[in-house]
Protein backbone atom coordinates (compact mmCIF):
# COMPACT_ATOMS: atom_id res chain seq x y z
CA UNK A 1 0.00 0.00 0.00
CA UNK A 2 1.56 3.22 -0.98
CA UNK A 3 2.23 6.00 1.58
CA UNK A 4 -0.68 8.67 0.84
CA UNK A 5 1.29 12.11 -0.62
CA UNK A 6 0.56 14.45 2.58
CA UNK A 7 1.72 12.19 5.41
CA UNK A 8 5.61 12.94 6.17
CA UNK A 9 8.09 10.58 4.45
CA UNK A 10 10.28 7.88 6.57
CA UNK A 11 13.56 10.86 6.27
CA UNK A 12 11.38 13.78 8.16
CA UNK A 13 9.86 11.26 10.83
CA UNK A 14 13.59 10.87 11.69
CA UNK A 15 14.29 14.37 11.73
CA UNK A 16 11.30 15.15 13.81
CA UNK A 17 12.76 11.86 16.17
CA UNK A 18 16.23 13.42 15.70
CA UNK A 19 15.17 16.75 17.27
CA UNK A 20 13.18 15.48 20.04
CA UNK A 21 16.59 13.17 20.73
CA UNK A 22 18.57 16.35 20.83
CA UNK A 23 16.36 18.90 22.58
CA UNK A 24 16.23 15.83 25.80
CA UNK A 25 19.46 14.73 25.22
CA UNK A 26 21.67 17.62 23.66
CA UNK A 27 25.48 16.83 23.53
CA UNK A 28 27.95 18.24 26.24
CA UNK A 29 31.32 19.24 26.67
CA UNK A 30 34.30 16.91 24.89
CA UNK A 31 31.02 14.89 23.07
CA UNK A 32 31.17 18.11 20.50
CA UNK A 33 34.78 17.16 19.14
CA UNK A 34 33.76 13.72 19.12
CA UNK A 35 30.19 14.53 16.73
CA UNK A 36 32.29 16.69 14.91
CA UNK A 37 34.65 14.42 13.67
CA UNK A 38 31.39 11.70 12.99
CA UNK A 39 29.75 14.31 10.74
CA UNK A 40 32.52 15.41 8.67
CA UNK A 41 33.32 11.65 7.97
CA UNK A 42 29.73 10.62 7.01
CA UNK A 43 29.43 13.89 5.34
CA UNK A 44 32.68 12.87 3.10
CA UNK A 45 31.54 9.57 2.29
CA UNK A 46 28.02 10.73 1.47
CA UNK A 47 29.43 12.98 -1.18
CA UNK A 48 31.75 10.41 -2.04
CA UNK A 49 28.73 7.67 -2.82
CA UNK A 50 27.12 10.68 -4.69
CA UNK A 51 30.22 10.77 -7.28
CA UNK A 52 30.11 7.04 -7.35
CA UNK A 53 26.94 6.74 -8.18
CA UNK A 54 26.36 9.56 -10.62
CA UNK A 55 26.46 7.89 -14.37
CA UNK A 56 28.28 9.87 -16.57
CA UNK A 57 26.62 9.02 -19.86
CA UNK A 58 23.54 10.36 -18.27
CA UNK A 59 25.40 13.42 -17.45
CA UNK A 60 26.47 13.84 -21.59
CA UNK A 61 23.31 12.89 -22.49
CA UNK A 62 21.98 15.70 -20.51
CA UNK A 63 23.83 18.22 -21.12
CA UNK A 64 23.26 18.62 -24.65
CA UNK A 65 19.72 20.27 -23.54
CA UNK A 66 21.30 23.64 -22.66
CA UNK A 67 18.28 25.48 -22.72
CA UNK A 68 16.81 23.14 -20.41
CA UNK A 69 19.60 23.68 -17.94
CA UNK A 70 19.17 27.35 -18.61
CA UNK A 71 16.14 27.71 -17.34
CA UNK A 72 16.82 25.56 -14.34
CA UNK A 73 19.51 27.38 -13.21
CA UNK A 74 18.14 30.43 -13.58
CA UNK A 75 15.06 29.37 -11.38
CA UNK A 76 17.04 27.70 -9.13
CA UNK A 77 19.98 30.52 -8.73
CA UNK A 78 18.00 33.62 -9.40
CA UNK A 79 14.82 33.68 -9.16
CA UNK A 80 14.90 32.50 -6.22
CA UNK A 81 16.74 34.62 -4.46
CA UNK A 82 15.19 37.67 -5.99
CA UNK A 83 12.23 35.95 -4.56
CA UNK A 84 13.14 35.98 -1.23
CA UNK A 85 14.71 39.04 -1.27
CA UNK A 86 11.64 40.94 -2.71
CA UNK A 87 9.67 39.76 -0.20
CA UNK A 88 11.92 40.81 3.02
CA UNK A 89 9.34 43.57 4.06
CA UNK A 90 6.47 40.74 4.55
CA UNK A 91 8.67 37.68 5.31
CA UNK A 92 11.30 39.16 8.28
CA UNK A 93 8.86 40.65 10.51
CA UNK A 94 6.72 37.28 10.66
CA UNK A 95 9.59 35.31 11.47
CA UNK A 96 12.85 37.65 12.79
CA UNK A 97 15.92 38.26 11.20
CA UNK A 98 17.72 34.67 12.22
CA UNK A 99 14.68 32.38 10.61
CA UNK A 100 14.31 34.90 7.67
CA UNK A 101 18.19 34.01 7.21
CA UNK A 102 17.23 30.63 7.15
CA UNK A 103 14.48 31.63 4.38
CA UNK A 104 17.50 33.04 2.25
CA UNK A 105 19.66 29.74 2.36
CA UNK A 106 16.39 28.32 0.96
CA UNK A 107 16.39 30.25 -2.01
CA UNK A 108 20.23 30.43 -2.54
CA UNK A 109 20.57 26.15 -2.34
CA UNK A 110 20.93 24.10 -5.77
CA UNK A 111 18.63 21.29 -6.76
CA UNK A 112 17.75 18.10 -5.14
CA UNK A 113 18.46 14.77 -7.04
CA UNK A 114 17.49 11.83 -6.30
CA UNK A 115 13.63 13.53 -5.51
CA UNK A 116 13.98 15.40 -8.79
CA UNK A 117 15.27 12.55 -10.86
CA UNK A 118 12.15 10.28 -8.51
CA UNK A 119 9.19 12.64 -9.45
CA UNK A 120 10.63 13.31 -13.54
CA UNK A 121 10.50 9.20 -13.75
CA UNK A 122 7.10 9.21 -12.02
CA UNK A 123 5.50 11.73 -14.14
CA UNK A 124 6.84 10.55 -17.59
CA UNK A 125 9.47 13.36 -18.05
CA UNK A 126 13.01 13.38 -19.55
CA UNK A 127 15.15 11.44 -16.74
CA UNK A 128 17.87 12.43 -18.60
CA UNK A 129 17.80 15.99 -18.31
CA UNK A 130 16.49 16.26 -14.97
CA UNK A 131 19.62 14.04 -14.02
CA UNK A 132 22.00 15.89 -15.78
CA UNK A 133 20.62 19.35 -14.78
CA UNK A 134 20.04 18.35 -10.70
CA UNK A 135 23.15 16.79 -10.86
CA UNK A 136 25.39 19.23 -12.27
CA UNK A 137 22.79 22.21 -9.84
CA UNK A 138 24.31 20.72 -6.72
CA UNK A 139 28.47 20.45 -7.84
CA UNK A 140 27.82 24.36 -9.10
CA UNK A 141 26.01 25.44 -5.86
CA UNK A 142 28.90 24.20 -3.77
CA UNK A 143 30.21 27.71 -4.93
CA UNK A 144 27.46 29.36 -6.34
CA UNK A 145 25.68 28.56 -2.55
CA UNK A 146 28.11 30.49 -0.35
CA UNK A 147 28.77 33.71 -2.85
CA UNK A 148 24.80 33.92 -2.86
CA UNK A 149 24.33 33.76 0.81
CA UNK A 150 27.07 36.20 1.38
CA UNK A 151 25.87 38.67 -1.31
CA UNK A 152 22.04 37.97 0.04
CA UNK A 153 23.51 38.56 3.70
CA UNK A 154 25.65 42.17 2.78
CA UNK A 155 22.26 43.10 0.77
CA UNK A 156 19.69 43.05 3.66
CA UNK A 157 21.76 44.43 6.00
CA UNK A 158 22.64 43.76 9.62
CA UNK A 159 18.93 43.44 10.91
CA UNK A 160 19.10 40.23 9.07
CA UNK A 161 22.24 38.82 10.33
CA UNK A 162 24.69 39.91 7.91
CA UNK A 163 27.74 39.13 9.42
CA UNK A 164 26.44 35.25 9.99
CA UNK A 165 28.22 34.65 6.50
CA UNK A 166 31.53 34.90 6.50
CA UNK A 167 33.48 34.08 3.08
CA UNK A 168 37.17 32.95 3.77
CA UNK A 169 39.74 30.71 2.86
CA UNK A 170 38.62 28.29 5.48
CA UNK A 171 34.89 28.56 4.44
CA UNK A 172 35.88 27.28 0.71
CA UNK A 173 38.71 25.25 2.21
CA UNK A 174 36.11 23.44 4.54
CA UNK A 175 33.50 23.09 1.67
CA UNK A 176 36.41 22.02 -0.83
CA UNK A 177 37.44 19.16 1.18
CA UNK A 178 34.40 17.82 3.00
CA UNK A 179 31.91 18.49 -0.19
CA UNK A 180 34.07 19.07 -3.39
CA UNK A 181 36.75 16.28 -2.67
CA UNK A 182 34.94 13.23 -1.71
CA UNK A 183 32.35 13.89 -4.58
CA UNK A 184 35.81 14.22 -7.49
CA UNK A 185 37.21 10.76 -5.98
CA UNK A 186 33.97 9.18 -5.98
CA UNK A 187 33.51 9.94 -9.46
CA UNK A 188 37.26 9.41 -10.22
CA UNK A 189 36.83 6.16 -8.64
CA UNK A 190 33.44 5.14 -9.95
CA UNK A 191 34.89 2.53 -12.05
CA UNK A 192 35.32 0.48 -9.24
CA UNK A 193 32.86 1.71 -6.87
CA UNK A 194 30.23 2.27 -9.02
CA UNK A 195 29.43 -1.01 -9.49
CA UNK A 196 29.30 -1.81 -5.09
CA UNK A 197 26.75 1.33 -4.95
CA UNK A 198 24.45 0.17 -7.56
CA UNK A 199 24.10 -3.35 -5.63
CA UNK A 200 23.82 -1.75 -2.23
CA UNK A 201 21.52 0.98 -2.98
CA UNK A 202 19.72 0.40 1.08
CA UNK A 203 23.25 0.58 2.24
CA UNK A 204 23.87 4.04 0.69
CA UNK A 205 20.60 5.56 1.38
CA UNK A 206 20.96 4.58 5.02
CA UNK A 207 24.35 6.58 4.67
CA UNK A 208 23.02 9.58 3.33
CA UNK A 209 20.05 9.83 5.55
CA UNK A 210 22.79 8.88 8.55
CA UNK A 211 24.90 11.71 7.74
CA UNK A 212 22.09 14.14 7.69
CA UNK A 213 20.87 13.10 10.61
CA UNK A 214 23.96 13.55 12.31
CA UNK A 215 24.31 17.00 11.50
CA UNK A 216 20.56 17.81 12.31
CA UNK A 217 21.24 16.38 15.97
CA UNK A 218 24.62 18.52 16.34
CA UNK A 219 22.59 21.70 14.97
CA UNK A 220 19.46 21.16 17.17
CA UNK A 221 21.82 20.06 19.92
CA UNK A 222 24.05 23.28 19.90
CA UNK A 223 20.62 25.05 19.46
CA UNK A 224 19.19 23.63 22.77
CA UNK A 225 22.30 24.11 24.49
CA UNK A 226 22.00 28.04 23.88
CA UNK A 227 18.14 28.15 24.71
CA UNK A 228 17.49 28.96 21.29
CA UNK A 229 13.66 27.63 20.91
CA UNK A 230 12.39 28.86 24.09
CA UNK A 231 11.85 32.37 22.11
CA UNK A 232 10.35 30.45 19.27
CA UNK A 233 6.52 30.76 19.42
CA UNK A 234 3.79 28.61 17.98
CA UNK A 235 2.96 31.73 15.13
CA UNK A 236 6.37 32.15 14.40
CA UNK A 237 6.32 28.35 13.01
CA UNK A 238 2.95 29.00 11.16
CA UNK A 239 4.42 31.41 9.58
CA UNK A 240 7.51 29.59 8.42
CA UNK A 241 4.84 26.83 6.83
CA UNK A 242 3.44 30.08 5.04
CA UNK A 243 6.50 31.09 3.63
CA UNK A 244 7.45 27.51 2.24
CA UNK A 245 3.89 27.43 0.98
CA UNK A 246 4.14 30.59 -1.00
CA UNK A 247 7.67 30.08 -2.46
CA UNK A 248 6.37 26.89 -4.05
CA UNK A 249 3.01 28.48 -5.26
CA UNK A 250 5.01 30.98 -7.12
CA UNK A 251 7.48 29.18 -8.55
CA UNK A 252 6.45 25.97 -9.70
CA UNK A 253 3.15 27.57 -11.14
CA UNK A 254 5.56 30.25 -13.27
CA UNK A 255 7.97 27.66 -13.99
CA UNK A 256 4.74 25.59 -15.86
CA UNK A 257 4.34 28.89 -17.45
CA UNK A 258 7.63 29.76 -18.66
CA UNK A 259 8.39 26.17 -20.06
CA UNK A 260 4.91 26.46 -22.38
CA UNK A 261 5.56 29.65 -23.65
CA UNK A 262 9.27 29.04 -24.51
CA UNK A 263 8.10 25.89 -26.35
CA UNK A 264 9.17 22.90 -24.42
CA UNK A 265 7.92 19.36 -24.79
CA UNK A 266 5.88 18.32 -21.98
CA UNK A 267 8.77 15.89 -21.07
CA UNK A 268 10.87 18.89 -20.94
CA UNK A 269 8.27 20.64 -18.75
CA UNK A 270 8.55 18.05 -16.23
CA UNK A 271 11.95 18.32 -16.05
CA UNK A 272 12.31 21.63 -15.67
CA UNK A 273 9.18 22.54 -13.11
CA UNK A 274 10.78 19.71 -10.77
CA UNK A 275 14.16 20.19 -10.75
CA UNK A 276 13.90 24.30 -10.89
CA UNK A 277 11.69 24.36 -7.89
CA UNK A 278 13.44 21.81 -5.74
CA UNK A 279 16.11 22.87 -2.80
CA UNK A 280 17.93 19.99 -1.49
CA UNK A 281 18.39 18.75 2.22
CA UNK A 282 21.40 16.30 1.59
CA UNK A 283 23.47 18.95 0.50
CA UNK A 284 21.80 22.12 2.32
CA UNK A 285 22.55 20.44 6.26
CA UNK A 286 26.34 20.08 5.81
CA UNK A 287 26.99 23.16 3.98
CA UNK A 288 24.78 25.18 6.49
CA UNK A 289 27.10 24.01 9.47
CA UNK A 290 30.31 25.13 7.20
CA UNK A 291 28.63 28.32 6.23
CA UNK A 292 27.27 29.24 9.51
CA UNK A 293 30.01 27.90 12.21
CA UNK A 294 29.38 29.58 15.48
CA UNK A 295 26.02 30.84 14.32
CA UNK A 296 22.60 29.41 15.52
CA UNK A 297 22.51 26.70 12.84
CA UNK A 298 19.31 24.41 14.26
CA UNK A 299 17.37 27.88 13.79
CA UNK A 300 18.55 28.77 10.14
CA UNK A 301 17.78 24.93 8.99
CA UNK A 302 14.26 24.84 10.31
CA UNK A 303 13.05 26.05 7.11
CA UNK A 304 14.92 23.76 4.65
CA UNK A 305 13.70 20.93 6.94
CA UNK A 306 10.15 22.54 6.62
CA UNK A 307 10.56 23.70 2.80
CA UNK A 308 11.94 19.92 2.08
CA UNK A 309 8.68 18.10 3.69
CA UNK A 310 6.56 20.33 2.26
CA UNK A 311 8.04 19.67 -1.22
CA UNK A 312 7.68 16.50 -1.18
CA UNK A 313 4.22 16.21 -0.71
CA UNK A 314 3.30 19.10 -3.35
CA UNK A 315 5.39 17.28 -5.94
CA UNK A 316 4.32 13.80 -4.82
CA UNK A 317 0.91 15.16 -6.29
CA UNK A 318 1.56 17.27 -9.28
CA UNK A 319 3.55 13.87 -11.07
CA UNK A 320 0.80 11.97 -10.44
CA UNK A 321 -1.19 14.52 -12.08
CA UNK A 322 1.05 14.73 -14.68
CA UNK A 323 1.16 10.57 -14.85
CA UNK A 324 -2.53 10.83 -15.32
CA UNK A 325 -2.32 12.83 -17.85
CA UNK A 326 0.36 11.50 -19.98
CA UNK A 327 0.03 10.41 -23.62
CA UNK A 328 -0.34 6.05 -23.30
CA UNK A 329 2.02 5.29 -26.17
CA UNK A 330 5.75 5.09 -24.17
CA UNK A 331 7.63 8.40 -23.53
CA UNK A 332 11.53 7.91 -24.78
CA UNK A 333 14.01 9.57 -22.79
Amino acid sequence: MKRPAWLPDNLVLMLCATIALATLAPVHGRGVAVLDALTQAAVALLFFMHGSKLSRRAVWEGLLHWRLHALVFAATFVLFPLLGLALRPWLEPLVGPTLYLGVLFICALPSTVQSSIAFTSLARGNVAAAMCSASTSNIVGMAITPLLMAGMARWVGASAGAGAVQLSWHTFEGIVTTLLLPFVAGQALQRWTGPWVAAHKAWVRASDQGAILLVVYGAFSAATVQGLYSHLPPATLAAVLGICALLLAVVMPLLTWLSRVLGFSREDEIAIVFCGSKKTLASGVPMAQILFAGQAVGLLVLPLMVFHQMQLMVCASVARRYAREAPQHPVAV
